[in-house]
């Protein structure tokens, strides 16, 4: 699949993160109605591990030398799945997606080869007004293999926060502690191990991730009869939305339907309050066998958006 006379590819360095991020906005706004990324964003995608921009990312180049469309390959733990994506003006550079995704597919082709696989499963988001760009996905072989809600609730309104129920107590994590850390990731990690998708992390991959976080007063832990039972992880992607995110809740199969969830959402929605945030908002995989939808509308969280995950397996190059 070709580009469009005139237009041109070439690789991305960090010099180009300001114009990127113009491609990032005009497609995130068309996509949810607001930008949801930012420079630091943009560079860190540029620098991620098992990441390398001179051979897995691609930008289209318009006839008068701009920058409109940006295509990458997200895998952030180097195991397991790959993420396409392709962003593009909506207004000047829709023609360019297919072209860019083509490209991120024969790079996954690659990649499968050097990872010694015969081939990989990729995937790429689509959200609701992006009916053109689910056209391009259905031509390319992909498929829908689940579905994404977004869910938020003002914070203008928080009622006070409640006393937990009988033996439930919640807490900072210490992040200090090395042992707390661990305890956080093993419940982190079990609560998921009955998901259809989990890949699971070591803990030292996972505290490499983290990083050193300026927001750990916003990750808890909830303790029942003083045995940790539940873990909240906040995240700081909607800031820019003046938003509080939970990014992960997770609690121990033998503790659910006990207050423990509601609880550890409701330390974090009035954290989120204290620091002047509008909003709190998470998301839910609906194919999650234990999304406890009717726990987050009991905390008063809404359903605002949704997003569909298309999927396809992509041979090795060479088999």
């Amino acid at each position: 699949m070709t580009l469009p006379a005139g237009w041109t590819t070439r690789r991305p360095t960090l010099a180009d993160v300001p114009a990127i991020l113009a491609v990032v906005h005009a497609a995130d706004t068309f996509a949810v109605g607001h930008p949801d990324f930012d420079a630091e964003d943009v560079a860190a995608s540029l620098t991620a591990p098992h990441f390398d921009p001179t051979r897995d990312s691609w930008l289209a180049v318009d006839p008068d030398g701009a920058v409109v469309g940006w295509a990458t390959v997200d895998n952030p733990t180097g195991v397991g799945r790959e993420f396409v994506e392709v962003y593009v003006d909506p207004a000047r550079a829709a023609t360019v997606r297919a072209p860019l995704l083509a490209r991120q597919l024969d790079r996954v082709a690659e990649r499968a080869a050097e990872r010694g696989l015969p081939a990989l499963t990729v995937r790429c988001a689509v959200f609701a007004p992006e009916r053109a760009w689910e056209r391009d996905l259905i031509e390319a072989g992909f498929t829908v293999a689940k579905r994404y809600v977004r869910m938020s609730r003002p914070l203008a309104d928080l009622p006070d926060e409640p006393a937990p129920p009988p033996g439930v107590t919640v807490r900072q994590v210490r992040p200090d502690d090395e042992a707390d850390l661990r305890e956080f990731h093993r419940i982190y990690d079990a609560a998921f191990a009955d998901t259809p998708d989990h890949e699971p992390v070591s803990y030292d991959r996972w505290r490499a991730r983290i990083g050193d976080l300026t927001a750990w007063d916003e990750w808890f832990v909830a303790e029942v009869d003083g045995v940790p039972a539940g873990v909240l992880q906040s995240s700081d992607q909607a800031l820019d939305q003046q938003q509080g995110w939970v990014k992960s809740l997770s609690v121990r199969s033998a503790y659910r339907r006990r207050g423990v969830g509601a609880a550890l959402l409701r330390r974090a929605f009035a954290r989120y309050a204290e620091k002047g945030r509008q909003s709190a908002g998470l998301g839910v995989d609906l194919s999650n066998p234990t999304a406890p939808l009717s726990l987050y509308e009991s905390v008063g969280l809404r359903e605002v958006l949704w997003t569909d995950m298309y999927e396809r397996s992509v041979p090795a190059a060479g088999v």
